[in-house]
């Protein structure tokens, strides 16, 4: 059972998200946003590797109740994706992480939502 650092870690990754949605709206698009190098793809490519190392803190504090509300393939490409913009930045590929904000975060800031909204207060 979490503690409730577990439940703080999930709000940061529904926050991020939020973040995230919010450059992309600001731009006017997805596309867009990653065409902005200076400033939009660096502000999503650090929110996205925020939402990785959130996860990584869950699975190394045994939040294995929280993480198993996730998909386990939302959590390990969310980590593959940090790992390959930590070492390739600018390497990136743009078609991966514009899939990634259209198809997954959607159904992870859900997943954060339903988490949430059964949280127990103490």
């Amino acid at each position: 059972m979490s503690d409730g650092r577990g439940f703080k870690r999930v709000e940061i990754i529904g926050k991020k998200i939020r973040y995230i949605q919010s450059i992309v709206e600001k731009f006017g698009g997805i596309k867009a946003a990653l065409a902005d190098e200076e400033s939009g793809r660096a502000a999503i490519l650090m929110h996205l590797t925020s939402i990785a190392e959130q996860f990584d803190k869950l699975i190394k504090n045994g939040e294995f109740d929280l993480l198993s509300r996730f998909d386990r393939e939302d959590i390990k490409g969310s980590y593959d994706l940090r790992t390959f913009i930590a070492h390739d930045d600018e390497g990136v590929d743009l078609y991966i992480v514009e899939e990634v904000i259209r198809r997954r975060l959607p159904v992870i800031a859900e997943r954060v939502e339903e988490i949430l909204s059964r949280r127990i207060s103490p």
